[in-house]
């Protein structure tokens, strides 16, 4: 049995606190005791840290040590994405530490530890070092890193869904292959409660993708979650909108009711909205916060430290907290708004009362019909147990070069060398000699068409063949400038004589071109060009095509689409819906169809003298955003005369001149070569995408000593790289890597590739003589901007009702639809 590993030390510590040592806690010191790798997937509250560090606290026990001495140097590094999560794991560790009386020294290192620290750490590292994945890679970067980590001998990795598939990831990947190189017989151990594909985490964390050296540990299952929806007491579900404001009264009673409430929202905008709303509902002055990433670091760690005190009885946030640091006292997790996936849904939910023996209690609150389906879906989803998450995908090339910018900080290397480590992660197995050689060909020159400037000359290999640093100042700087995160701007919309309209999402600028059209400020406004963060736009002579700012959103994921689809499709299921939402599909049933599972259905229809067409694809807002860029372009070009569109999670709808006769003439898939690659080099996307990539790989540096460019600065410098490499050097690396980013994150255009696969097998074309109820959602946000509050609110309302009230007639029968 695995207890039986378990030291007489530990077993008491565990007995004195009248605990037990879970089945999966004793299997992850037994994988660790046969020198096996481990990831382990266990329930929120299920002790999955301390499984994590078991087998360090055991490696420094009496009854192990057996009389010799402890470990000397740096044994058990931990990795975890936030660094408040690491000082909170710290506090956690200590306990047991100091009562079993364990020689064990635990630090935490991050930006914020001061320099005198981190100089002692690596001249005398502690036993225990807790940091995140970039001040691995920057401790990594410096000379005497080969000493200090040979001793290592398990690297935990917290939470690793939150960031294995993106390029934290990337980057942590080859850290990690580094180590391994430095410590062979290092052993891994990855800890999440939510993974939907454990194989996939477990080709990532192996060494060479080894899926036989990762044991697969799967924690007890804990209390079933209680997830409830809430639906209006005297009212009916909203046809449009995301604010659920209608939900503000019932919401503060149960505030009022449990101890402390977590009310997550998806959108920063949201947060402040409900946070504003509710205090004006808080007759009773009940102490409410509110916490979201554009807060200061101090307006944060207040409210975090009276969260930990217990002092507030609410707390609205967004997923700032979804890595949320354990607030026992938290008895009701509210989700305002569509989850949109399970996995994100279940970390949330974990939130509350975060033990195992435990049920946490969730709400949710949608916001419109489609949003209750979402909910519903979702909650069948925890029901089921089933998880969702984001896709891996092959390794970014600028993350590749800024690790081996570190690795020439470190010390002079061979190419062989840095080849054989970085293709042993699964995120670089595809890369060969010649990528490798091109990688550091950038890190040398800058690239062909940079390579007379002698800033961009960072490495060069010497007669040995050994690459080393040009100079020993680009250690300092690449130190002070490495990193994987890069904020996000927000863009002023101006007239070119100065005046300011508001900010929008550099990611919504980004998608437009010179002569795109969109509603802002209550204004249709004209896309003159994009100037580092200004948006300079003029008065538009026509109606926008895209008649609503609403903000970046998440998208709904891909499993929840096709459980909302799959329920549709279920008519004997309608029977556990409110009855206003029941009532929606059955009209939308005898009117026209409903979306099959594997079908797309379109509907085309006429409305206020235009023609319409609604595509109902449930790919989710940033595909189908994408989507209608993509077709209104195409429809242009066919004399159609597109005026415009509006997406949502589920649907896309355009209306135009002339109407659409043949959908699949719109969806063929040479859409992605053709209009796809127009649409990215003609708007902002691909500059977008090329910032990114030139901070990361640090060919642009945001920081000086003493001085941090602006992303005003930083903006104009990768412009001017970008324009330059455009021109003379098209096929640079660092322009690949940003078509990489265009195609995988900032267009979704792989879940736009599913719709055009599907389209090709199956569409559903109906034609109707008005709008029908499923399209009401979308059509009643047409120049709605942003968040709606106070009137607008009620002019949305207003607007999706009188829609509704003609696509829900079902008479006269000449209605009938004719399908195609």
């Amino acid at each position: 049995m695995a207890e039986q590993a378990i030291p007489p030390e530990i077993a008491a510590w565990f007995e004195g606190r009248d605990w037990r040592v879970r089945r999966h806690q004793a299997q992850m010191l037994e994988a660790a005791d046969a020198g096996h790798h481990a990831l382990l997937v266990a329930d929120t509250g299920a002790g999955k840290t301390l499984a994590g560090f078991l087998p360090t606290l055991c490696d420094f026990t009496p009854s192990r040590l057996n009389g010799n001495a402890p470990p000397e140097g740096l044994h058990t590094l931990y990795i975890s994405p936030l660094k408040a999560l690491a000082h909170d794991v710290q506090r956690n560790l200590i306990a047991p530490i100091e009562d079993m009386e364990l020689p064990i020294r635990v630090e935490t290192r991050s930006g914020d530890t001061p320099s005198d620290r981190k100089a002692r750490q690596r001249a005398r590292p502690p036993h225990v070092l807790l940091t995140t994945p970039e001040s691995l890679s920057l401790l990594l970067s410096y000379p005497e890193a080969a000493e200090m980590f040979a001793s290592l001998r398990r690297v935990v990795i917290d939470e690793v869904h939150a960031f294995a598939a993106g390029k934290r990831g990337d980057l942590l990947a080859l850290s990690l292959a580094r180590l391994q190189a430095l410590a062979p017989g290092l052993q891994r151990a990855a800890l999440s409660a939510t993974l939907a594909e454990p194989d996939a985490y477990r080709g990532w964390l192996a060494p060479w993708g080894d899926l036989d050296s990762v044991a697969l540990v799967e924690g007890e299952a804990g209390a079933a979650p209680l997830v409830e929806i809430l639906v209006p007491e005297d009212a009916r579900i909203p046809w449009s909108g995301h604010a659920a404001t209608w939900a503000i009264p019932q919401l503060m009673e149960r505030i009022a009711a449990h101890r402390t409430t977590l009310i997550f929202t998806n959108t920063r905008f949201l947060a402040e909205y409900i946070f504003q709303e509710l205090w004006s509902a808080n007759e009773d002055t009940l102490p409410i916060g509110i916490h979201h990433g554009s807060l200061s670091k101090e307006a944060r760690r207040k409210v975090e430290g009276a969260m930990a005190r217990g002092e507030l009885r609410a707390l609205v946030c967004t997923a700032s907290l979804d890595l949320g640091i354990d607030w026992g006292d938290i008895d009701l997790v509210v989700q305002m708004g569509a989850p949109k996936g399970s996995s994100r849904l279940l970390q949330r939910i974990g939130r509350a009362n975060h033990r195992l023996d435990s049920p946490s209690k969730a709400l949710l609150v949608p916001g419109n019909r489609f949003e209750f389906l979402e909910a519903f879906a979702a909650q069948e989803a925890v029901r089921a147990g089933q998880r969702d998450g984001e896709g891996f995908r092959p390794g970014g090339l600028d993350v590749l070069a800024q690790h081996v910018m570190g690795r020439a900080c470190a010390g002079p290397f061979t190419e062989a060398e840095v080849l054989d480590e970085v293709r042993s992660s699964a995120a670089y197995a595809w890369v060969d000699a010649a990528v490798l050689q091109r990688v550091l060909e950038f890190v040398a020159t800058g690239g062909y068409a940079l390579r007379a400037y002698d800033r961009f000359r960072r490495i060069v290999q010497d007669r040995d063949g050994l690459w080393r640093l040009t100079h020993p100042e680009h250690a300092a700087r690449h130190r002070l400038n490495a990193g994987i995160i890069v904020d996000s701007e927000m863009l002023e919309v101006r007239f070119r004589n100065g005046r300011s309209l508001g900010k929008v999402e550099e990611g919504f600028g980004a998608s437009l071109e010179p002569g795109d059209t969109f509603r802002f400020a209550g204004l249709d406004l004209e896309v003159e060009s994009l100037k580092d963060l200004d948006l300079i736009v003029r008065a538009a002579k026509r109606s926008a095509t895209i008649p609503s700012y609403m903000g970046q959103r998440m998208p709904i994921s891909t499993h929840l689409a096709g459980r909302v689809q799959a329920m549709l499709a279920d008519r004997a299921g309608w029977a556990r819906f409110p009855d206003d939402v029941r009532e929606w599909l059955e009209v939308q049933d005898w009117r026209s169809h409903l979306p099959a599972p594997g079908r797309l259905l379109v509907e085309s229809f006429p409305h206020r003298d235009l023609a319409y067409t609604a595509f109902y694809t449930f790919e989710g807002w940033n595909a189908n955003q994408s989507l209608g860029m993509l077709i209104t372009r195409r429809m242009e070009d066919r004399g159609l005369g597109p005026l415009g569109f509006v997406a949502t999670d589920y649907t896309l709808i355009v209306w135009s001149l002339k109407a659409v006769a043949e959908p699949a003439a719109l969806l063929s898939p040479d859409i992605l070569t053709h209009e796809f690659v127009d649409w990215v080099q003609q708007s902002y996307l691909l500059r977008r995408a090329f910032r990114e990539v030139a901070v990361i790989s640090g060919l642009v540096e945001r920081q000086q000593p003493g001085k941090r460019k602006s992303g005003r600065q930083v903006t104009f410098s990768t412009d001017l790289i970008y324009d330059v490499l455009s021109k003379y050097e098209p096929d640079h690396v660092l322009i690949e890597a940003a078509w990489a980013d265009a195609r995988a994150r900032l267009t979704d255009v792989a879940r736009v590739g599913d719709l055009l696969e599907r389209a090709a097998r199956e569409i559903d074309h109906v034609h109707l003589e008005r709008i029908s109820p499923l399209a009401v959602p979308a059509l009643s946000m047409i120049g709605r901007e942003n968040l709606p509050t106070g009137a607008a609110e009620d002019d949305l309302l207003f607007e999706a009702e009188t829609l509704a009230g003609l696509a829900m007639q079902v008479e006269p029968a000449a209605d009938d639809p004719e399908i195609l």
